[in-house]
């Protein structure tokens, strides 16, 4: 198999469960990320299981977690025999007989998820003899995978310089047109290598007033000023865009949800240093459901921010 002939990491994750499948004959071949407790499943050759790309399973849960520490074998025949797998939650969900795990790390030596399979019938002990060739191909996918992983930080740099078509001329960062591209191509990219994304949505609660009692001027003005406040309180990878006359969006990757709890704090606590009333709702993407999704998802949950502002005001006064 000439790694050379595919065009990308998901030509090659492809070819490799196709050809490991026909090797070994077990029903259930997967590439998967790992992302806190979640085991996020990648690409899959499925004759019998029913897992697809972007199902999620519990990563506590799985016989790989056991694997990977080093704890059980990375191929059991008889999983069964193996007090780990045997005990292991997932064996109580699915009817599993016959393992195969292997590590897929990133250039770190961290873990980035697994090369996996099972089935549900015993398999024959001389399926250990080939072990090399499956820790070859979890070594070779490692690679493309770490590289291709490199050269889309490159490119995601670079979509984020062609700014022209794609600025908010009032505030200087990402209009719309921007924001939905990145979006898409964003969603693409979580999806190939299971990067974890968010989505903040803000909307700034006085500007009618101010445009009301004080003009449209002081309007924009408060608009730069909140536009200020998220650029100096976000991350240089992250992204914000205006969204329309009051809103904005943000676009963050690699964030856990304790992370994302605080960053909401921040946002809230230097919006109010600045003396700017803003709502804001997050939430994360889920890999069965996608950014367009999250996106709404933080909409609704700005909004529900901004009911809670009310609410509060009406019982302040």
């Amino acid at each position: 198999m000439a790694f050379s002939a595919f065009k990308n990491f998901q030509e090659a994750g492809q070819a490799v469960l196709h050809y490991l499948h026909q090797k070994f004959g077990f029903d259930l071949w997967m590439i998967t990320r790992v992302e806190g407790n979640d085991w996020i499943v990648l690409q899959s050759e499925d004759h019998g299981y029913d897992v697809k790309p972007g199902r999620v399973f519990n990563w506590a849960d799985s016989f790989c977690s056991h694997m990977v520490l080093g704890k059980a074998p990375r191929i059991a025949p008889r999983s069964e025999e193996i007090p780990l797998y045997a005990s292991a939650p997932i064996a109580q969900q699915v009817n599993i007989k016959a393992y195969i795990g292997q590590p897929l790390v990133n250039e770190d030596g961290s873990l980035f998820g697994t090369l996996c399979a099972i089935d549900p019938q015993p398999k024959s002990d001389k399926i250990i003899e080939d072990g090399g060739l499956v820790e070859l191909f979890g070594n070779l996918l490692s690679h493309i995978l770490q590289r291709e992983i490199r050269e889309n930080e490159h490119i995601r740099q670079h979509e984020r310089l062609q700014t022209e078509a794609i600025m908010d001329s009032m505030t200087h960062v990402y209009n719309r047109r921007g924001w939905e591209q990145f979006i898409a191509a964003e969603e693409e990219r979580c999806r190939l290598y299971g990067h974890t994304a968010a989505v903040f949505m803000i909307d700034l609660n006085d500007l009618k007033k101010i445009n009301d009692l004080e003009g449209h001027d002081c309007g924009d003005q408060y608009i730069q000023h909140a536009a200020q406040v998220l650029k100096r309180t976000l991350r240089k990878q992250d992204l914000v865009a205006r969204l329309g006359g009051d809103e904005f969006g943000i676009l963050t990757l690699n964030l856990d949800l304790q992370d994302l709890e605080q960053l909401q704090r921040r946002l809230l606590q230097h919006f109010l240093d600045a003396k700017i009333s803003a709502a804001v709702g997050y939430a994360i993407r889920h890999p069965a459901k996608g950014l367009v999704m999250a996106c709404k998802d933080a909409d609704l949950a700005m909004y529900a921010h901004k009911r809670e502002c009310k609410q509060s005001l009406k019982f302040s006064i």
